[in-house]
């Protein structure tokens, strides 16, 4: 007999090993959902499916997708902490935080050839070059070519000589447009042009203290040999990194090398920002900033560490800190700081600074971030509200509208045979959903299965509360149903004075026909319409919505009903236990100790001994 999915995913949780990896969490398609690391596979893995943890909203939902699962055993922690975020950039799992550059930022290439070059790029290429950056303005990366080429005389265009017309008459092996001013570095020898460039790479991370006074030495050294020509050269470099460096800010008193790492998240948007400083030799050279997306149900610290690790395991990296400070400290950072110290070739240390210079530092980092966070959500907001879809354009134009129905709010009834009735409301904005001001309406003053007036009822409450309130009106109206719904909405609409402030249509389901105020015939919408596929789907979701709630209602009391029916128990307590268990088989269930604890001693008893008489007696 062939196994479930459900038993095979047993069988794999029972046998992970106790090693580092990672771990793959595939669904029902076999598509990737989630990628993670683990110092214990088994432990790690297995903790996501045990019911006492107390798991999130966004973690329960991963949980009940995940049908398979894939591990890769790594030799430590820091082999996992790569393969991880190589994983996560490759596959893009829709339940891991989505970090994303907020823009394309300059960079400084340095290619892995013999006699590698130095250029300037946006683009990432995953080739073996290093990048240097990003530069948060165009204007500091040109400023440390300009510096390149004046301290090194290194040639810094983009020029590759595989991509040389030769017959232009570019020289074959100098390929390059600095050429042309005399400033192509090709015929150095090749000792000294591989000097050049781990100087450079010094230079590009920050270390221009200890870069000067070398080259200091190395001018009187030429100055002693009577070569007066190189030391003027040397002379002239000195002098341009004394500038540059002069430039840098000065931010702390030591001359550490630090990053500095903080985020700020905004709930509300769910969004968050992480901001990274280069602190070289007490200068801040650089900032590099990414967006947090998919952050839900997700702590700081997490979301952080994500950023630490993206950062530091991406192409970019230039990995030279002494220090790593940051906002939150990480739950465990000992993967991060073996892969680090792996890098630097000295012990890296990880702090979360609370008083001083470093903890100012720190603040500085999280103020650029909660700025760089507001200004994200501003302008995703505009970009939403500049955004009209084609079926908010149809809609205007099918019916005819004066303004875009941009806010559509929608109404349905529901009840059986005049039982429990009650009605619904959707608000539609830009085609969406805005399920944040749904509203439920229980009808008070009609009697029986009369849908004209209960919709008449509800369009009466709904919009005297609006203009009391000064709320936000909408662009359109919709009811569900024909001529008859359509005239008592209009109806309590003029009696309360806001009939003519708003269209209002009805749409009904027979052959989908729209009908307006005042007009005998229906308008026919083309099926094929976009604008009558977005009112078929305010209709539909406002009926889901109705029903879901008669639904929800009728059940509540019969549940009551039958709690009422036991002596001693009234319509409020039976509601009441109701809201405290949830439902009659939660309480039917409960042990004697559960319902006296939170029914009370006379209420748990009477319960008790209705549902378990055997046991009672």
């Amino acid at each position: 007999m062939p196994y479930t999915q459900h038993e095979l995913l047993n069988h794999k949780l029972e046998h992970l090993p106790l090693r580092p990896g990672v771990y793959q969490y595939k669904d029902e398609a076999g598509k990737i959902i989630y990628v993670g690391k683990a110092k214990k596979l088994r432990n790690r893995v297995r903790s996501y499916f045990q019911e006492s943890r107390n798991h999130t909203g966004k973690l329960r939902m991963l949980v009940s997708r995940i049908r398979d699962v894939e591990t890769i055993i790594t030799d430590s922690e820091a082999e996992a902490l790569i393969l991880e975020n190589n994983l996560i950039k490759k596959h893009q799992p829709r339940y891991n935080i989505a970090l994303k550059d907020d823009k394309s930022y300059p960079y400084i290439c340095l290619t892995r050839d013999e006699r590698p070059r130095v250029f300037p790029t946006r683009t990432v290429v995953k080739d073996g070059s290093k990048y240097y950056g990003p530069y948060d303005h165009v204007g500091k990366m040109k400023h440390m070519l300009e510096t390149i080429r004046k301290v090194f005389n290194l040639c810094t265009c983009a020029c590759n000589p595989r991509n040389v017309d030769l017959n232009r008459g570019v020289p074959k092996w100098h390929s390059c447009f600095d050429d042309y001013f005399e400033q192509c570095s090709g015929d150095l020898p090749l000792d000294v042009y591989q000097d050049k460039m781990q100087k450079v790479i010094r230079l590009l991370n920050g270390n221009t203290s200890s870069l000067i006074r070398e080259l200091k030495e190395e001018m009187q050294i030429a100055a002693s040999a009577l070569n007066f020509e190189e030391a003027a050269q040397l002379r002239d470099g000195i002098d341009a990194l004394q500038k540059y460096s002069e430039k840098m800010k000065m931010v702390t008193n030591d001359e550490i090398n630090r990053d500095v790492f903080a985020i700020y998240a905004d709930r509300e948007h769910a969004v968050s920002c992480g901001v990274l400083f280069k602190i070289r030799e007490g200068k801040l050279i650089g900032r590099h900033n990414k967006v947090i997306k998919n952050i839900e149900g997700t702590a700081d610290e997490v979301l952080l560490q994500a950023f630490v690790e993206d950062y530091y395991t991406g192409e970019t990296a230039g990995i030279e800190p002494d220090e790593v400070h940051v906002s939150h400290d990480f739950e465990d950072s000992e993967p991060l700081l073996e892969y680090l110290s792996s890098q630097v070739g000295r012990k890296v240390k990880l702090i979360e600074p609370k008083i001083g210079e470093k903890a100012q530092l720190v603040k500085m980092a999280e103020s650029n971030a909660k700025l760089l966070t507001g200004e994200y959500v501003l302008q995703k907001q505009k970009a939403e509200k500049d955004f009209i879809p084609n079926s908010v354009k149809s809609l205007q134009r099918d019916l005819f509208l004066d303004r875009l129905p941009r806010r559509i709010e929608c109404f349905d009834n529901s009840n059986l045979m005049g039982s429990d009735p009650v009605a619904s409301m959707v608000c539609f904005v830009d085609a969406q959903p805005r399920k944040s001001e749904y509203k439920r309406f229980n009808i008070k003053t009609v009697v029986g299965p009369d849908d004209f007036a209960s919709m008449k009822e509800v369009l009466t409450r709904r919009y005297s509360r609006v203009m009391k309130e000064k709320q936000h009106i909408p662009d359109l109206i919709v009811v569900d149903g024909g001529k008859g719904q359509l005239s008592s909405s209009v109806e309590a609409l003029k009696e309360i004075g806001f009939f003519g402030q708003v269209p209002i249509i009805g749409l009904a389901k027979r052959l989908e026909e729209v009908f307006l105020p005042g007009k005998t015939d229906p308008v026919m919408i083309p099926k094929t319409s976009s604008a009558l596929k977005l009112l078929q789907r305010v209709r539909d979701e406002a009926h889901r919505f109705a029903i879901t709630f008669h639904r929800d209602k009728r059940s509540k009391r019969t549940f009551s009903s039958e709690l009422e029916s036991i002596p001693g128990i009234g319509a409020k307590t039976a509601q009441k236990l109701i809201r405290l268990f949830g439902s009659v088989k939660k309480i039917r269930e409960a042990d004697k100790e559960t319902l006296i604890k939170n029914a009370g001693q006379k209420t748990g008893m009477l319960l008790y001994t209705h549902f378990h008489p055997e046991k009672a007696n």
